[in-house]
């Protein structure tokens, strides 16, 4: 997922109010281990969606910086969907060119287990091996995941997993997270926006299912509330600006696999992996941080 409102953010107004803080290459990356596997997975990765829905030179030309900084700065995800435009076309005409298959971990999303649908976002993500698929909005608690369970056996992906951006679709995916057991679960969750924390993060442990943290932005929500102010001081010690501030509130829960802000900035993306270096808030901060949010 992608909150194109942040471009417009740092063209307008001073959304960014701190420095952007570069990934410090002598750092640790923080990665978590996927539930299912143990396979370990850098915590920042990338959403695609509006930014890249249109192909041509000049998406290509940003997604191919983006890209190019997510991998410099130690990041692997790159999470699409079959129903963003042409983005799974521009992700993959940019990793295939720039020979980056191997180092990165492509997710994308269908909206219903088809393999027509399938066969599409395979040729435009140009390749035959996908890293997650995921069934996109579900809706249904008696959703089957049986032409994905197929799939991943077939080696068509190593794993799979269940989307949602809506709470009214929690009941949903907690059954369907209850019942199929997939690899991953990427729901809407914020430090503005914690209904998540009740109910699907929970879900997703007695599951064992990584979580991916879909507009970890809110969709431009939180850079409109912090307009006009300076990142509070006590934060210094773990954020080196608001982005990482809203990104590492999520990280410090350690059942969040990997959050995907959305981006079509290299700089924004250089800034948004520096939350997966450094220290962590602890649960104190993190009380601090949400009643921070909550006051604005």
């Amino acid at each position: 997922m992608i909150e194109m409102t942040r471009r417009a953010l740092a063209v307008t107004a001073a959304a960014w109010l701190a420095a952007p803080a570069r990934a410090a290459p002598g750092e640790p990356v923080i990665e978590r281990a996927i539930p299912s596997t143990g396979e370990r997975l850098p915590a920042v990765g990338l959403g695609t969606a509006v930014a890249y829905d249109r192909d041509g030179a000049a998406a290509r030309g940003a997604a191919a910086a983006v890209v190019r900084a997510l991998v410099e700065g130690g990041g692997r995800l790159i999470d699409t969907a079959s129903s963003y435009g042409d983005a799974e076309s521009v992700v993959g005409a940019v990793v295939a060119a720039a020979g980056l298959r191997e180092r990165v971990f492509i997710a994308t999303k269908l909206e219903a287990p088809d393999a027509a649908e399938l066969a599409r976002s395979q040729a435009r993500l140009q390749t035959a091996r996908l890293d997650l698929l995921q069934l996109h909005n579900v809706r249904d608690p008696a959703q089957s995941l049986a032409a994905f369970q197929a799939w991943k056996a077939q080696g068509v992906c190593r794993y799979i997993g269940i989307t949602s951006t809506s709470h009214r679709d929690f009941a949903a995916i907690e059954a369907v997270l209850g019942r199929e057991r997939p690899d991953f679960v990427q729901i809407d969750y914020s430090i503005d926006d914690r209904a998540a924390e009740g109910r699907i993060l929970p879900a997703a442990a007695a599951a064992r299912a990584g979580v991916l943290t879909a507009l970890p932005f809110g969709r431009g929500r939180l850079f409109r509330a912090v307009r006009g102010r300076p990142l509070p001081d006590w934060a210094a010690g773990f954020a080196g600006s608001w982005a990482q501030f809203f990104l590492k509130y999520l990280l410090a829960d350690p059942r969040v696999t990997a959050v995907i802000p959305g981006t079509a900035d290299a700089a924004h993306m250089e800034d948004d992996l520096g939350a997966m270096r450094g220290a962590l808030p602890d649960p104190d901060q993190r009380r601090r941080m949400a009643a921070l949010i909550d006051g604005l």
